[in-house]
């Protein structure tokens, strides 16, 4: 997919302007404003002048930023603008609210103009009633290709894929290919290789657009193909691609069946938006707001997800609660504990949440295997260790000093060096132990770290309190 580029949009007799976006491409609150009054007086020419230059990301990106009850009005406004590429680039929460108003027949027409991966992405998140109603009003051909990547997993590389390829048998010389190239009209819009296929449309090998371009025409494909190419399985997830695709500076790939023959392609602009839609996942799971939070979701569905997660933490904090309620006698007998007590908690939370964030991303990109587990062990306890010595010597002489008790400075000192210690060995731990079960580390994982430095931070410090004697 192509960046967007900053768009001078069309100077006007009432107020011209320089730039539609941003030094980030993105687009500027007072352009979204003008388009935006601009539909709301009526004056559909003037907003349709406005819009016509910009990139089609660009356009989807205006409708997101208007708000629920603008968006409809902004659409017909910008009829024929608003383009089914337009519609692939969208959010897809609004992308929903505005096929949610059109007929089966619309929406077909336009799942039908898209590429087999982007009408996929239209039509899955459609209620199945509604899905099928768009198949049944999609051409045979368009629906046969659409139903069968429907039939894989979602989150694979069948969803994933383009049906679409270029694919050329390896008995044929460069000018056949060059010609098949000119003549047929069933290749995908865009693509950088030619895969070559043996008899049992198995790939064999790839060639490059440049390398066929130079070659001479009476050379043959099978001596100028490269025969190590990355085939992707076709229920291979969606992020385990994403991986090859960044380990091996893949541009496209061949897509194949179990019993491997070609059925696809995966192009590195789809998976650009699957790393970027993985990366988010992540740090949504980690903050524990579920795996699909958006600023566009429906306010019900929100409550519902973040509502599950406080819950858990609301045990969790109970949890922690009950430990402190162990050490009452103390607490009551030197009230200063219990100013104290949420530094070391707090400071291991800290702690714990860098190194389960490094450990969570080491996982997705498998930069952490069985193979190097004990040493990235080794490595975080070390870390966690001098952090903790360092953090543990100024708390417990600052305590010292503020409180006039070196006991008092001691006890928090040493539990800070516990806590971190606690802190980086579940940090690590835990994500590891989750993703052995088979269970995404980024889900949980951050509830049992915190639960770990809380227990942990509130029992060293106040166990250790009382151990020696502070307040008796």
């Amino acid at each position: 997919m192509s960046e967007s580029e900053n768009i001078a949009a069309p100077e006007l007799d009432e107020a011209p302007e320089n730039n539609v976006t941003d030094e980030e491409s993105r687009l500027r609150p007072e352009f979204v404003e003008r388009v935006l009054d601009a539909v709301d007086e009526g004056d559909v020419e003037t907003a349709r002048k406005l819009v016509e230059p910009l990139h089609p990301a660009d356009v989807a990106d205006l409708i997101e930023l208007a708000a629920r009850d603008e968006r409809e009005g902004l659409v017909k406004a910008l009829a024929g603008i608003v383009s089914p590429d337009v519609l692939a680039e969208m959010n897809d929460y609004v992308r929903e609210g505005l096929l949610d108003e059109m007929e089966p027949q619309q929406v077909a027409d336009i799942a039908g103009q898209l590429e087999t991966d982007d009408a996929v992405a239209l039509i899955e998140d459609l209620d199945r009633d509604d899905q099928q109603a768009v198949l049944r009003a999609m051409e045979p051909d368009d629906r046969a290709a659409v139903e069968e990547a429907l039939g894989y997993p979602e989150e694979s590389a069948g969803r994933l894929m383009q049906r679409d390829v270029c694919a050329v048998p390896e008995h044929w010389n460069v000018g056949k290919v060059i010609d098949y190239l000119r003549s047929t009209r069933e290749l995908p819009d865009d693509f950088w290789e030619v895969f070559v296929v043996n008899a049992a449309h198995h790939p064999v090998g790839t060639c490059k657009l440049s390398t066929i371009l130079r070659t001479p025409r009476n050379r043959p494909v099978s001596e100028i193909m490269h025969r190590e190419q990355s085939l992707i399985p076709v229920d291979m997830d969606q992020e385990d691609v994403a991986l090859r695709f960044q380990k091996y500076a893949l541009v496209s790939a061949a897509v194949v069946d179990d019993e491997g023959r070609l059925v696809g392609m995966i192009t590195v602009d789809d998976v650009v938006h699957i790393i970027q839609e993985e990366a988010g996942e992540d740090v949504l799971l980690l903050a524990g707001v579920g795996d699909e939070g958006d600023i566009n979701e429906p306010v019900q569905l929100t409550v519902r997800r973040r509502l599950f997660w406080l819950v858990i933490n609301l045990g969790t904090a109970i949890v922690a609660a009950s430990v402190v309620s162990l050490f009452q006698g103390e607490i009551g007998k030197y009230a200063v504990l219990a100013v104290l007590m949420p530094i070391v908690a707090g400071m291991g939370g800290n702690a714990g949440t860098q190194t389960l964030a490094v450990a969570v991303r080491a996982l997705a990109t498998n930069q952490l295997t069985e193979s190097n587990t004990l040493r990235a062990f080794g490595r975080e306890l070390k870390i966690a260790l001098a952090n903790g010595m360092t953090l543990g010597v100024l708390i417990g002489t600052g305590v010292a000093l503020v409180f006039g008790n070196p006991l008092l400075g001691a006890v928090m000192g040493t539990a800070m060096v516990i806590n971190n210690l606690a802190a980086g060995l579940g940090g690590i731990l835990v994500p590891v132990t989750l993703d052995r079960f088979r269970i995404d580390p980024a889900v949980s994982s951050a509830v049992f770290v915190t639960t770990i430095t809380d227990v942990t931070g509130f029992f060293s410090f106040l166990g250790l309190a009382a151990a020696v004697g502070l307040g008796s």
